[in-house]
């Protein structure tokens, strides 16, 4: 392959059987109705914006997220899959011709929507990734949190997902989440290393606004762990998956290796990527964008061929913008910014360019730099969010 211009694509489904309750995604449950204009206005506008890509680029990598993609008909996302493909091939010189299996294809799915003959239509489809939301495995968690399945579901799902024939799955879990305790985080990781998955992401929940979680907690009708004990279970979590065989390699992601997901490595890398559907994110020539969040509008301006009237520009980057980006992007990661990476594609050194914050940053112990790399230590890992904060 070989190219540097990869592209990604994000498609954004944005049904749910039910809206979990710490979710601030754009999601909608009880739109059942709208579901087939939807998904063909979403096919309209991937024909549209792939229309638009020039030929230089390869598309490495598809994201299928939402929502839960695996509460629609699987024949749309056959549909989805089956265009994109297609358009590829097209697009494709003979020099470097890409086939179905080296492109990353994911999709998540939850338990207690992906049903045998749906795993059965992905895979035909040519997804090879799968992403499955468990979030943890005791059962009066998952209810607190507006889950819709039990462990025993998502064992059921995981089990058909492997008979099905598919070979790389990642599981979610999280912690700090209301009333869990290290014991159920312990028993939670413990169960899901046994099933020998190839990746696993652990994420810690973050309560946002106007989400049913954040009032539970704000009337008090839930209660989060402190802050030292979700500090505790996430190194419990990174020291025992380590343990495992799993590569630390981002903030929240652990994967056996060569396992990593090369769609949000990619991001990381600073990499362009196309987002299709509601409220998708997009990167490309230097420009931030995404579609409304407003689903009838999207629907009525696809519809009108109005398709840029569904695009909001949010940063338009300047050659510092990119920089700094790149910086705080490369700091998500555990092996941190390659020096030499940085200097190829910018033609300066980041140790000058961006001395001043790296010197501070340092000096308080949150950054280790050699001549090779930046990266956070143990102690910049914790505080993340303050080391990214310089480079915004």
């Amino acid at each position: 392959m070989g190219n540097d211009k990869e592209l990604g694509i994000y498609i954004h489904i944005p049904f749910c059987k039910k809206k979990c309750y710490y979710c601030d995604f754009t999601s909608f449950a009880d739109c059942d109705e709208i579901q087939e204009k939807y998904m063909d206005c979403l096919r309209r506008e991937l024909l549209y914006k792939l229309g638009k890509i020039d030929d230089s680029y390869d598309i490495t990598t598809v994201y299928i997220g939402g929502g839960t993609p695996s509460y629609i008909d699987s024949k749309y996302i056959k549909d989805v899959i089956g265009i994109l493909m297609n358009e590829i091939g097209k697009k494709q010189s003979e020099n470097h011709q890409l086939n179905k299996c080296e492109i990353e294809i994911t999709i998540e799915i939850n338990p207690g929507t992906a049903t045998e003959k749906k795993l059965q239509d992905y895979m035909e489809a040519g997804v090879n990734r799968l992403s499955l939301g468990l979030q943890s495995t005791n059962n009066n968690l998952l209810k607190e949190i507006g889950r819709i399945h039990n462990f025993e579901q998502f064992l059921e799902t995981y089990s058909l997902a492997r008979e099905v024939g598919f070979k790389n799955i990642n599981i979610d879990l999280m912690l700090g989440l209301p009333n869990q305790t290290i014991v159920d985080l312990k028993d939670s990781l413990e169960q899901v290393i046994t099933l020998e998955p190839e990746h696993i992401s652990v994420y810690s929940l973050i309560l946002e606004e106007d989400t049913k979680l954040y009032n539970m907690v704000q009337e008090g009708r839930a209660k989060l762990p402190d802050e030292d004990t979700e500090r505790q279970m996430y190194w419990y979590v990174k020291n025992t998956l380590e343990l495992h065989g799993y590569k630390h390699y981002e903030i929240s992601n652990f994967s056996k290796p060569g396992y990593e997901s090369r769609h949000n490595v990619n991001c990381w890398k600073q990499k362009e990527y196309l987002g299709i559907g509601l409220a998708a994110s997009s990167y490309l020539k230097g420009e931030r964008y995404s579609n409304i969040s407003d689903l009838n509008k999207y629907i009525e301006n696809v519809e009108a061929g109005k398709y840029d009237k569904n695009c909001i520009v949010e940063e338009i980057q300047n050659l510092e913008d990119k920089q700094k980006e790149f910086m705080m992007l490369g700091l998500r990661t555990i092996d941190g910014i390659s020096i030499r990476e940085f200097k190829n594609k910018f033609n300066q050194n980041p140790l000058y360019l961006f001395r001043n914050e790296l010197d501070k940053l340092s000096k308080e112990k949150l950054l280790t730099v050699d001549e090779d790399s930046i990266r956070l230590t143990n102690r910049g890992i914790d505080l993340a969010n303050k080391v990214w904060m310089e480079f915004v």
